[in-house]
């Protein structure tokens, strides 16, 4: 039994979507601060985190949660500033009360210290 064209077509659609989908959610993340081992990172303090702020060829550093994490490379916190937010800081409270993204965002940078008690 042959199918006629068009059930080729959406056949093909429904195959090309489940792959996008599937490939979606397999896709590789930058591993969390639970899965990298926080013991071996540098500690800073906030006045060493200041120093981080993506300026003039400077590194942008954020802390959130304890954690230090770098978006030199990231495209939205080009010149360490990202929608109002400076680099070299403790964020903890902007991102995950003002920021609509949240956390979220975090998986796609990497943790290099964490802030010294």
């Amino acid at each position: 039994m042959t199918l006629p064209g068009k059930y080729y077509v959406r056949l093909l659609v429904l195959l090309l979507t489940a792959a996008v989908f599937i490939s979606a959610c397999s896709s590789a993340k930058s591993p969390s601060p639970e899965d990298e081992d926080l013991d071996n990172l540098p500690e800073f303090t906030l006045e060493e985190l200041a120093e981080y702020d993506g300026k003039d060829g400077r590194k942008a550093y954020v802390a959130v949660d304890g954690i230090v994490y770098d978006v030199t490379d990231s495209r939205p916190w080009k010149n360490g500033e990202h929608n109002g937010f400076t680099a070299g800081r403790d964020l903890t409270e902007e991102i995950k009360n003002v920021s609509p993204h949240g956390v979220s965002k975090l998986r796609n940078v990497p943790a290099v210290g964490k802030i010294k008690e």
